[in-house]
């Protein structure tokens, strides 16, 4: 269950800025500009010096020939490509990760539902399941931040997470099976909670969609330079 990363260019972490831009110094002291594939705060990388490793594009038409993959947090490399969650949940769902979701004969990808009142696009929908009737719809979360050994999500105010969640309790309450999987991009982590101290209302409302029948789910993966590999399942503590 892993996706492959090719992110051989190394370098050091300067500065984040315009929320997709970033510039890393590399070992003989050029200094580039690449791009910062993370649309959240990054609280806890804003750390200049900072080992960081870069993937390389050959795509001509590229303003930004390289982007920010991942960074080193004391001996941990931690993901920060967030549109890489998709990627490797896609894979642990086919390859029976988690287990509770185990079974499904298809699975689609960015699928656009009407929920709550309104339009939403989820990450993915899974049916086929020999005795199930009922599509299970699966969001993603991506990982990052973390106190000790406990991962926090989110790292900023998310309205969107909190759509995402009064879709998948509206989806439920429809009769539907609705899941909410946290990748936790980083190895040194052992369970994940709410980060209530950043946003009140995620806690609650992801505890109320607990109550209502939405099922969590985390999974740990293992970051390097050349893949990311889910490793195990983590408790979500509430």
């Amino acid at each position: 269950m892993k996706i492959g990363v090719e992110a051989r260019l190394a370098a050091r972490f300067l500065r984040r800025y315009k929320r997709f831009f970033a510039d890393v110094q590399t070992g003989d002291g050029r200094v580039l500009t690449v791009h910062c594939p993370n649309p959240g705060s990054m609280l806890g990388f804003q750390r200049p010096g900072a080992a960081v490793r870069c993937s390389t594009s050959a795509n001509p038409a590229r303003k930004l020939r390289h982007t920010l993959e991942m960074m080193r947090v004391g001996s941990t490399w931690v993901g920060l490509h967030t549109g890489r969650a998709n990627d490797v949940v896609a894979r642990a769902l086919a390859a029976g990760t988690p287990a509770a979701l185990a079974g499904y004969g298809r699975i689609e990808r960015e699928v656009s539902v009407h929920a709550a009142a309104r339009r939403a696009r989820l990450d993915f929908r899974l049916s086929e399941k020999t005795g199930e009737r009922r599509r299970c719809y699966v969001e993603v979360k991506s990982v990052t931040l973390a106190e000790g050994d406990l991962a926090l999500f989110p790292d900023s105010v998310t309205a969107r997470g909190l759509r995402h969640l009064d879709a998948l309790r509206a989806l439920r309450a429809g009769g539907a099976r609705a899941a909410l999987v946290f990748l936790v991009q980083r190895a040194d982590c052992h369970a994940v909670a709410p980060a209530e101290h950043i946003d009140p209302r995620y806690a609650a409302a992801l505890r109320e969609a607990a109550r209502a029948g939405v099922e969590l789910f985390a999974l740990a993966a293992r970051v390097t330079p050349g893949a990311i590999r889910v490793e195990r399942e983590l408790p979500v503590l509430l």
